[in-house]
C-alpha cells in the first residue's frame, strides 16, 4: 500500500497554546506554574505569553512542573519552528509566483501550464534552475540590482519579469554553438553585419547574422518580453568565451531592430568586463549607454557621411539614394532622421520594414515580413 504523505498543515501552533491548557486543566495561575518550575515569575510569563522559546534547560523544568518527558517539550518546539519556518517559506514562493508573467511564460512556451498553485511554483523553480525562492533571491535579484540600467519613471521593469526574460534567453544561447569570443573579429564583422541591413527579408538576414555573430563567440537571440518586462535588448558574457545578445524587438521595424543590435555590439566591444547591460528603453542614460549609442550611430552613419547626413532633405528619394550611398536600409536613415529630430515620428514610415515575431517550437522564435 502507498505510504500516505505527511500532513503539513498551513498553520502553526505556538507551544505557549499548550502551556495554557495544562495551566487551565489544572487551574493554575501563573504564579503557580513559576513556583512549580523554579523560575522567576517573568520567565514563566513570558512562556504561556509565546515571546521565549523553549530551550533545554526549560524544556527539563517545564517537564517537571507538569509531569511529562523533557523530550516532549522540546519536539513541541521544534514542530513549532519548523511549521512557522515552513507557512513563511510558502507565504514568499506564492508572492514571487504572483510577481511572475507567467501568463505570458506559458504563452510563449517558456513553462508548460500546470494546475495549482504548487506546481506552478515547482515548475517555475525548475525553469529558473534553483531549488527554493530565497536561492533565486541570491542568484538573480542581486544580479539585476548589479545590472547597467537605462532609468525612466515612464517605463520601469518588474525585476522578477526582466529575470524571467533574460533567463530564456541565457538558456537559447547556451545551446547555440559558437567558436571562442573575439573581440577583432567581432569588430571586424560589424561591417559585413552592417550589409545585412539591406536584405528585406528576415529569412535573408537572420541566418547570415547569426553565423556572423557565432564565428566571433556570440549567440544571438530574440526573445519577446513577458509582460512587466521594459527590455529592448541585453548583453552579458555567459562564459568568460561565449557572449550573448538579446533583443526582444519591442518595436516592430527595422530601424528599431538593427540600432539596438549594434548598440549590444558596442557593449561587448567597449564594456566587456561588465557583468550585464540591460536596455529598458528610457531616454535617460549612464555614461555607457551614451557610448554604446554613439557607437551604433557612428557604425550605421559614419562621421565621414556626417556632412552629407546633415544635409539630406527629408525625402523619401534623397533619403533612399543616401542610404544605397551608405549601404544601409532606408528605414535606418528615416529612424536616425528622427531621433535627431529632423523628421517627425510620423512621416515617411513606409520606408521602414515592418517584422513580426513568429513562433517556431518549445517556445523558439523568429521574425517575419508583416
Amino acid at each position: 500500500m502507498a505510504e500516505k504523505a505527511a500532513f503539513r498543515p498551513d498553520w502553526a501552533t505556538s507551544p505557549s497554546e499548550t502551556i495554557r491548557r495544562a495551566l487551565i486543566r489544572r487551574g493554575w495561575s501563573i504564579s503557580d506554574l513559576a513556583n512549580a518550575m523554579e523560575v522567576e515569575e517573568e520567565i514563566a510569563s513570558a512562556l504561556v505569553e509565546g515571546s521565549s522559546e523553549i530551550d533545554g534547560p526549560v524544556a527539563g523544568r517545564l517537564a517537571v512542573a507538569f509531569n511529562t518527558s523533557e523530550d516532549f517539550w522540546i519536539a513541541r518546539q521544534r514542530q513549532y519552528s519548523d511549521d512557522t519556518g515552513r507557512i513563511k517559506q510558502a507565504s514568499a514562493e506564492l508572492a514571487w509566483l504572483r510577481e511572475l508573467p507567467l501568463r505570458d511564460m506559458v504563452r510563449f512556451g517558456w513553462i508548460k501550464p500546470q494546475q495549482n498553485d504548487a506546481q506552478k511554483i515547482g515548475a517555475a523553480l525548475q525553469f529558473f534552475g534553483v531549488s527554493d525562492v530565497g536561492q533565486w533571491n541570491g542568484k538573480y535579484r542581486s544580479d539585476l540590482a548589479a545590472a547597467a540600467f537605462r532609468r525612466s519613471l515612464t517605463f520601469t521593469s518588474s525585476p522578477v519579469a526582466t529575470a524571467a526574460w533574460l533567463r530564456w534567453a541565457h538558456l537559447q544561447a547556451s545551446v547555440i554553438e559558437c567558436r571562442p569570443w573575439s573581440a577583432e573579429g567581432f569588430r571586424s564583422a560589424l561591417q559585413m553585419m552592417k550589409g545585412l541591413t539591406r536584405r528585406k527579408l528576415p529569412e535573408q538576414f537572420l541566418p547570415e547574422l547569426r553565423r556572423l555573430c557565432a564565428e566571433c563567440g556570440v549567440a544571438p537571440v530574440i526573445a519577446p518580453a513577458p509582460e512587466g518586462c521594459r527590455a529592448s535588448g541585453a548583453t552579458r558574457f555567459i562564459t568568460p568565451s561565449k557572449a550573448m545578445i538579446v533583443m526582444s524587438f519591442r518595436y516592430r521595424s527595422d530601424d528599431h531592430f538593427w540600432f539596438t543590435f549594434f548598440h549590444e555590439a558596442a557593449h561587448l566591444l567597449l564594456h566587456g568586463d561588465k557583468a550585464l547591460f540591460l536596455e529598458d528603453g528610457s531616454d535617460v542614460t549612464e555614461e555607457e549607454e551614451n557610448e554604446a549609442n554613439e557607437f551604433s550611430s557612428s557604425l550605421l552613419i559614419p562621421p565621414g557621411s556626417k556632412g552629407a547626413f546633415d544635409r539630406l532633405r527629408a525625402s523619401a528619394k534623397d533619403i533612399i539614394r543616401f542610404a544605397m550611398k551608405e549601404g544601409v536600409s532606408p528605414g535606418i536613415v528615416v529612424g536616425q532622421l528622427q531621433h535627431r529630430g529632423r523628421l517627425a515620428h510620423n512621416r515617411l514610415n513606409r520606408l521602414q520594414r515592418r517584422y513580426v515575431l513568429t513562433y517556431i517550437s518549445d517556445g523558439r522564435t523568429t521574425l517575419e515580413m508583416k
